[in-house]
């Protein structure tokens, strides 16, 4: 693949990501700032770093799946790894601005 071509797939993982939301929250999972990573590799591999609210999120598991199901129907994709993270520890300050207007923080 070309790095165009990587590129594309990183930007429709993004565009997939924006339509899976938080069950908690009424804000998608990357507005929200819970993507710290997306690696795509040459070889078809979308590698996505993710966290959550709270490591006690009791939704934890759907919303791991869900993203795995859900980029896994991206073009280009073959396989999907999500590794699920706490270092950093997400806070409100990751969240975009659009996140914080739909919440009415800003």
């Amino acid at each position: 693949m070309t790095p165009q071509e990587i590129l594309k797939v990183e930007q429709d993982i993004i565009l997939t990501l924006k339509n899976i939301y938080d069950p908690e929250i009424p804000v998608n999972i990357y507005d929200l700032g819970l993507i710290y990573e997306i690696d795509f590799t040459p070889d078809g591999t979308a590698n996505i770093r993710m966290t959550l609210t709270a490591p006690n999120c009791p939704m934890a598991d759907m919303l791991v799946e869900d993203v795995n199901q859900q980029v896994a129907k991206v073009h280009g994709v073959k396989a999907v790894n999500v590794i699920l993270t706490f270092d950093p520890v997400w806070d409100k300050s990751m969240m975009s601005e659009e996140a914080m207007l739909e919440l009415n923080l800003l």
